[in-house]
């Protein structure tokens, strides 16, 4: 069947008769859901075991991930401290030279005003 552009008006017009929905029959027994075709049930000490296996897992992992993130953030502060120590020091030295230039310059003005 070819597809025209009719067909395609009458399906985006809404026209049910272009589509017919189709429901499959079940060949299960009335009462018979789809969780029994899967295998018997395993039993409730096996469920709570891997419950608690999947439970412990995730701690485990949940643990991990905070581990690495604080070490993360260590990380940053220990940058962040190393660049301010740097910055600091840079302007204790800038401060001690520019103290040693005014000391050498009130020496000059001392000599020069003791001597009149």
């Amino acid at each position: 069947m070819a597809v025209t552009g009719d067909d395609t008006e009458t399906a985006a017009t809404g026209d049910m008769s272009a589509y017919q929905l189709h429901t499959p029959a079940s060949s299960l027994p009335q009462g018979v859901g789809m969780a029994h075709l899967h295998g018997p049930q395993k039993p409730p000490e096996v469920i709570t075991q891997k419950r608690e296996l999947r439970l412990m897992k995730n701690r485990e992992a949940a643990r991990e991930c905070r581990r690495k993130k604080k070490e993360e953030a260590a990380k940053a502060c220990r940058q962040r401290k190393k660049s301010y120590m740097s910055c600091l020091e840079a302007s204790v030295a800038r401060l001690e030279e520019e103290n040693k230039k005014l000391r050498a310059r009130l020496q000059c003005f001392q000599n020069t005003y003791s001597l009149q």
